[in-house]
């Protein structure tokens, strides 16, 4: 037990992308968390660089953009500080950028966008992690992006697909990045729809298919959510 209740501090880009299914294993685990809104607080506090976990969440921008949003360089800077010192930290989407940047590793457009939910292949070593509920036959993820990253320097593989070779990576024992979306709530999703309808269009996803799709993974999802946010926030505590 510790002396005190574990704190996180998450940042998030745009109000519909939050902590979704992380926030409850958050809880379940005794741990409370901020929420923060990445392009206007202070980045430099004491508090965000201190906080037993840093969660970066995912964003309609990438790390090309930061001419347009200086922020994403406080939060790139952030993230070396935290790498650095072996801090908890987890980025998702857009915040596994983030990390690879903070990292050294070159981020760039990807060959294909990839929206909806499809399966990952898992490494050795993500079969090995936290991650291994998803090797199971019905596992499934959401998939929303379509920048990618090189595989920082000193960091592990855990997950691809076929058009995207580092879809997760962990470095050393306390960071996890993953390009995938796992904290995504199915009962939520409309806001994404509506949040994202221009990238949906320009990228010719029908809406309404992506809704079946989630209506027939709904019920799986937040199991598997808790189990392997609740085996990773087990490990860095």
């Amino acid at each position: 037990m510790t002396d005190r209740q574990r704190h996180a501090i998450i940042l998030r880009h745009v109000a519909f992308e939050d902590p979704g299914l992380l926030a409850p294993a958050l809880t379940r685990a005794g741990w409370d968390f901020d929420i923060l809104e990445a392009a206007t607080a202070d980045l430099t506090q004491q508090r965000i660089s201190d906080a037993d976990l840093l969660v970066v969440l995912g964003g309609p921008i990438g790390v090309g953009d930061i001419g347009d949003y200086p922020f994403l360089a406080q939060e790139i800077a952030l993230l070396e500080k935290r790498l650095a010192g072996n801090r908890p930290t987890l980025g998702i989407c857009l915040g596994s950028q983030l990390m690879a940047a903070a990292l050294g590793a070159r981020v760039y457009a990807g060959p294909v966008k990839e929206i909806g939910w499809a399966p990952l292949q898992l490494t050795n070593d993500g079969r090995a992690s936290c991650l291994a509920p998803l090797n199971e036959p019905d596992a499934t993820v959401l998939h929303w992006h379509g920048d990618t990253f090189d595989l920082p320097a000193g960091a592990t593989r855990l997950a691809s697909t076929a058009a995207y070779a580092n879809q997760a990576f962990a470095f050393g024992p306390n960071a996890l990045a993953l390009q995938f979306h796992i904290e995504a709530d199915p009962a939520r999703l409309e806001e994404w729809y509506v949040g994202h309808t221009v990238e949906l269009g320009a990228a010719k996803i029908s809406i309404p298919a992506l809704r079946t799709a989630t209506a027939e993974v709904a019920s799986r999802i937040p199991a598997q959510a808790q189990r392997i946010f609740a085996q990773w926030l087990g490990q860095i505590a």
